[in-house]
């Protein structure tokens, strides 16, 4: 989805090297009010000064939760897009914009995925450079060994180690308590690294 003010597509703004950066003063502020005010007026027109203002936060909070540049600029441009219907909600008294709007694109990127909470083995992806640095064989072992573990330990190592979550974060997307999540993280690591003893893959310890 792409967001378009004034006629122009906006979605390249959120590309990393093409987001607009806006100067911040007294007088920026007095306009980021009044366009707050416009926008809950229904005047769509105010919306791009708030888009050129927060684009940047917007699409950082989504990018970290996600971890995927196209999934993340399809989801902050959809932070935009609804914001003329929940503008509604924002209380000026309460919190900044900034911290305000950041934190609807935090909830939604949690729920986008939330909505892939089945999250197999096989789509566990390992980096290039973790590729060069283990055999072949290694990475076989240690997606067996991942398919071995109960499902909830298995989402949580994976979250948690190849998506480079927070367990705050992991306890967002799986709707159970953090200390839930930390305990579902020990066993798990500990089941795995004696299911890779078994398959002779553990990682050696030199003497």
């Amino acid at each position: 989805m792409t967001v378009s003010v004034h006629g122009t597509d906006m979605s390249h703004r959120l590309r990393p090297n093409g987001r607009v950066a806006a100067r911040r003063s007294g007088g920026e502020e007095d306009r980021e009010r009044r366009a707050i005010f416009a926008l809950k007026r229904g005047e769509i027109d105010a919306l791009h000064l708030l888009y050129v203002r927060h684009s940047d936060a917007v699409y950082a909070v989504v990018q970290a939760i996600v971890r995927d540049h196209h999934e993340a600029e399809d989801i902050s441009q959809n932070v935009f897009a609804k914001l003329p219907r929940v503008i509604g909600r924002y209380e000026q008294r309460a919190v900044p914009f900034r911290a305000w709007v950041t934190r609807v694109a935090r909830n939604a990127a949690l729920d986008h995925l939330r909505g892939r909470r089945q999250f197999p083995v096989e789509e566990v992806r390992i980096s290039e450079s973790d590729r060069d640095q283990i055999a072949s064989d290694r990475s076989r072992a240690l997606l067996a060994a991942l398919a071995q573990l109960p499902p909830e330990q298995r989402r949580v190592i994976a979250l948690r180690h190849f998506a480079g979550m927070t367990p705050h974060e992991i306890a967002d997307v799986l709707g159970r308590s953090e200390p839930s999540v930390h305990g579902l993280h020990h066993r798990g690591r500990a089941t795995l690294k004696q299911l890779l003893v078994e398959l002779e893959a553990a990682p050696t310890t030199a003497a």
